[in-house]
């Protein structure tokens, strides 16, 4: 049985220019020759610096960029070079969490509104009654008071915000969820609470999902096999414990010796 995700020798080159006229100047190699999979129900950990290109490979996961080269598949589906109107049709089985929950939601509709129009597009035939049951129910799955569906973004604070992102991401029923610096901006008590959240809901929708994240001790505490990115290329991948206490890469080493330790007395 194939995995459930398979990237083939995928790469994102952005050319450069140079001079007065613009002329190209050479190229920059945002994702470079990459190849991994995915397992269903595996929480993949994608790590590295800003810059390393991780973001870049997740936009081409989901189909926002074209590839420079390589070959992308879900489900045994090939993704890259279909029509963009199948590419949206099929969007609908993976999913998206940015970095940033309140530039990512559209702060003129209620949650109910954002909610609802996420659900109909696997069930356009859905209204009334039972949208408004179906909308209650995801905000109680992200741990959400459905009584405040007809409030504004504004109206919730940064985790709340988060939870109501991830609602919007599981509305459509996907299979698949990129989680872009899904936690990076909230305090550190939230943190664990949206990463709980997120593994509870990977057990209890089976869902595959990659986590990306610069933070190597954030990606070891809920990745089941972490990849570490460095100037666009995978320089290891491993399980979760192996990489973090055995590491084989230097910049793997370098990622840990960066993580805040407490000093002993």
């Amino acid at each position: 049985m194939p995995s459930h995700l398979e990237i083939e020798h995928l790469s994102k080159h952005f050319p450069l220019r140079s001079g007065l006229f613009g002329g190209h100047g050479g190229e920059v190699r945002a994702v470079d020759d990459v190849s991994l999979t995915v397992e269903r129900g595996e929480i993949l950990g994608l790590v590295g610096e800003s810059g390393c290109g991780k973001s870049t490979l997740s936009r081409l996961v989901m189909q926002l960029i074209p590839p420079t080269a390589g070959t992308i598949r879900i489900a045994g589906d090939t993704l890259t070079g279909l029509p963009a109107g199948e590419v949206r049709r099929r969007r609908r089985d993976f999913q998206m969490i940015f970095q940033d929950p309140y530039a990512s939601l559209n702060p003129r509709l209620t949650i109910y509104s954002t909610l609802a129009e996420a659900l109909r597009t696997r069930h356009p035939r859905l209204s009334g009654s039972s949208l408004i049951d179906s909308v209650a129910a995801l905000m109680d799955r992200v741990g959400l008071d459905p009584g405040f569906m007809r409030k504004y973004p504004h109206e919730f604070s940064g985790g709340q915000r988060q939870r109501i992102a991830i609602a919007r991401a599981l509305a459509p029923e996907p299979q698949l969820i990129l989680a872009d610096e899904p936690v990076s901006a909230l305090d550190v008590s939230i943190q664990s609470q949206i990463l709980n959240l997120l593994r509870q809901l990977r057990r209890d929708l089976g869902l595959t999902m990659i986590f990306i994240s610069h933070d190597l001790a954030v990606v070891r505490y809920i990745a089941d096999r972490i990849a570490v990115m460095q100037a666009g290329k995978i320089v290891e991948i491993g399980e979760a414990d192996r990489v973090f206490h055995e590491p084989t890469a230097d910049y793997t080493r370098t990622l840990l010796a960066a993580i805040p330790r407490i000093a002993s007395r």
